[in-house]
């Protein structure tokens, strides 16, 4: 049966809405390359398989992991095992009933793989390993944005062509959001010896590719954004509810029970305990337009926390705003440009100066950090006017915050809207003087 022209169009319509959004979900607009790329060296045979060292690259911009850390995951293509592991542990050892004498660290078909936490034994270490979980992202830490461990597999191949590659790789970072790729075999890795003289090389080398999705790792913004001016009086809050307020238990800043010890320890489920307000939402950013000089304009950004269990360590800010390509100086915070599509410089990064703001306490007295930001004017597109001086995007923690609507954004006094009785009164006027005169004029 053929198709006519309306359901031919209608068909490739619903076709192409399918395909974008099945490849867009892990899509970052403004780090449309970043991505956590797992990598697995085969350093030696063993007389059942193999030792690996196997390395966790974050390539995201501004998008770390934070405590409890990663949590690695994946499926045995065939029986395997894993003997022992260094730098790095399985969260549970599994059915190894039909092993006698050596006992493997680990006979699951379906590992869970953490990191070791700081301070473990020197023989239980390797580089980059033991820190908890925690990974930089690449944007603010470049040297600590990197986890690795060693792992001996037994039970595999113990060649080239008889190895057979892990699947359905898994990576909690600590929560959901990432999905991870098939694992590609890619040329070996090459390493130089300490004095650059000697290069060697992996047996054999593949990767992994996971990237993010805020959609898949909650329902709702986990942030939002409220704006004020100094042209105008009115502070616009958050919106509403703009992180959800079903299902969330709260308490008040004066509660009793924030007295209570232990009140701001951590959650194993990372479950918040949030301060009441209208938002909801664990984190909230304040854009404050300032000052106005002549060819300056001067903003400040505070970023208060209202989650009782979290404080967030090397934070970052993302805002996308056009004038970020004229920053003159900032206050109180690191300032990197993120150029992502070559000559547009509109997105910016923020994050913390080292053991001066890098962690946000959790909420209370000393759960805000703020920053002034000065940026030179551009005499083609600067104004006050529509909002103009208001961020168009912006991420905490590489999640994209909740904005205020355009329409209620803080408006120029000359600009503000006309009221209804102005209007009114506007057309009567000359209504009534042409009644006036149609009274007087003789008969």
């Amino acid at each position: 049966m053929e198709l006519n022209r309306t359901e031919l169009r209608c068909v490739l319509s619903i076709t192409v809405v399918l395909l974008l959004s099945s490849h867009a979900v892990a899509y970052d607009p403004l780090d449309p390359t970043g991505n956590i790329t797992i990598k697995w060296d085969v350093m030696s045979w063993m007389a059942d398989g193999y030792v690996a060292v196997v390395t966790m690259n974050n390539f995201q911009m501004y998008r770390q992991i934070m405590s409890p850390g990663w949590t690695m995951g994946w499926t045995w293509a065939k029986k395997e095992v894993i003997w022992s592991m260094v730098g790095a542990q399985a969260t549970e050892q599994g059915d190894c009933s039909k092993f006698k004498g050596n006992i493997p660290h680990c006979c699951k078909r379906t590992p869970a793989v953490v990191d070791l936490l700081p301070g473990v034994p020197y023989n239980q270490q390797i580089a980059n390993c033991c820190k908890g979980g925690v990974v930089a992202s690449y944007g603010q830490d470049p040297a600590a944005a990197v986890s690795a461990f060693q792992v001996s597999v037994g039970l595999s191949g113990t060649s080239n062509k008889t190895v057979k590659l892990p699947d359905n790789f898994t990576l909690l970072g600590p929560g959901l959001g990432y999905t991870c790729g098939p694992a590609k075999v890619v040329p070996s890795t090459t390493f130089l010896s300490a004095d650059k003289r000697r290069k060697t090389q992996a047996l054999m080398t593949w990767n992994v590719t996971c990237t993010y999705s805020q959609f898949l790792a909650s329902k709702h913004p986990t942030c939002c954004v409220s704006f004020s001016s100094f042209y105008n009086d009115t502070i616009i809050p958050c919106p509403s509810c703009a992180c959800g307020c079903e299902n969330k238990n709260c308490v008040k800043s004066d509660s009793k029970i924030l007295s209570t010890p232990g009140i701001n320890t951590p959650k194993k489920d990372n479950t918040p305990l949030l301060q009441c307000t209208h938002h909801m939402c664990p984190v909230r950013v304040h854009w404050h337009v300032k000052l106005n000089y002549k060819e300056y304009w001067r903003s400040k950004v505070a970023i208060t926390n209202f989650n009782y269990r979290m404080n967030y360590t090397q934070w970052t800010l993302v805002v996308q705003h056009p004038n970020l390509d004229n920053v003159t100086e900032v206050f109180s915070f690191e300032y990197k440009p993120l150029v992502a599509y070559g000559s547009i410089n509109d997105t910016g990064m923020f994050y913390g100066m080292k053991y001066y703001n890098d962690v946000l306490m959790e909420a209370g007295a000393y759960g805000n950090v703020q920053s002034e930001v000065l940026l030179r004017k551009d005499a083609d597109a600067f104004t006050f006017k529509q909002g103009w001086a208001f961020p168009r995007k912006v991420y905490f923690n590489g999640d994209e915050c909740m904005l205020p609507p355009p329409d209620v954004y803080p408006y120029l006094p000359n600009s503000s809207p006309v009221s209804a009785r102005v209007i009114l009164h506007n057309l009567a006027a000359p209504l009534l003087a042409l009644l006036l005169l149609q009274m007087a004029a003789p008969w």
